[in-house]
């Protein structure tokens, strides 16, 4: 689960860090967060919340495939779709 600190400093980290760093200095301010890239196009879900460049999703990993949610008590990383 994604508890309200880790949104808090992921929000922070992407407010303040290079598109190019993000992934990065997540894992690094939140060890054991799954943290994956992909082009805002190949998403079809809403993002959770959307920054200068890229859209936040929260991918939910409890089941065999690992899908989009909304709610971030059922996230266990996030995937970073960069808007090009």
């Amino acid at each position: 689960a994604l508890l309200e600190q880790d949104l808090r400093a992921i929000e922070a980290v992407l407010g303040a860090t290079p598109a190019a760093a993000v992934a990065g200095e997540l894992k690094r301010c939140i060890p054991g967060l799954a943290v994956m890239r992909c082009d805002a196009a190949d998403v079809l879900e809403e993002p959770y919340r959307s920054y200068a460049g890229l859209d936040l999703h929260l991918i939910d990993g409890s089941s065999h495939c690992p899908k989009v949610t909304d709610d971030p008590l059922r996230a266990g990383g996030v995937l970073l779709a960069v808007r090009t």
